[in-house]
Formats: structure tokens, C-alpha cells, sequence
């Protein structure tokens, strides 16, 4: 199967990005999973947060189970960033 034009994260020039720090706590875990949602297998969403989204993380392997997998680029007091990969 074939991305769409424009939708093609599978290269790391087109990880899709996304910044959960912009976004009201309170809509952040459904946001991301409706973002995990929209992408194709194989394709790759670069997460960024201010803390260590440990809760979400359980969440995510009660949803998506094996079909997403789940790897620390970066782990600091500062923040995180963290691919999540659809397989």
C-alpha cells in the first residue's frame, strides 16, 4: 500500500512532528492518539514533551499493544522526545 502524496514519515527528513508542550494537559493524551491513529504503518511520529510521559506510555501499550513501537531519542530532567512508530 502506498502513501498518499504528502504523507509519506517514513524517512527521518519526514518523521512527523509533534510538540505535546503546546497543547492544554487536559487534551494531550487524546491529541496524540489521534495523531498515532492517522498514521500509516511504518511511519513515525517524533514526540516532544516536558516531562516523562510514563501513564501515557502505559496507555499506548494497553491501546496499540505490539503496533506501535516505542523509542527514547532523548530522556532529561528537561524533557523527552520519543519516536513512536506504527508498525
Amino acid at each position: 500500500m502506498s502513501n498518499p502524496p504528502g504523507h509519506d514519515h517514513t524517512t527521518p527528513e519526514a518523521i512527523y512532528g509533534f510538540d505535546a508542550r503546546g497543547i492544554a494537559r487536559r487534551f494531550r493524551h487524546s491529541a496524540i492518539f489521534g495523531a498515532l491513529d492517522a498514521l500509516n504503518p511504518g511511519e513515525t511520529m517524533r514526540f516532544v514533551n516536558d516531562h516523562d510521559p510514563i501513564p501515557l506510555l502505559g496507555q499506548l501499550q494497553a491501546r496499540y499493544g505490539e503496533g506501535v513501537h516505542i523509542e527514547y531519542r532523548q530522556r532529561s530532567p528537561e524533557g523527552v522526545v520519543i519516536d513512536f512508530v506504527r508498525q
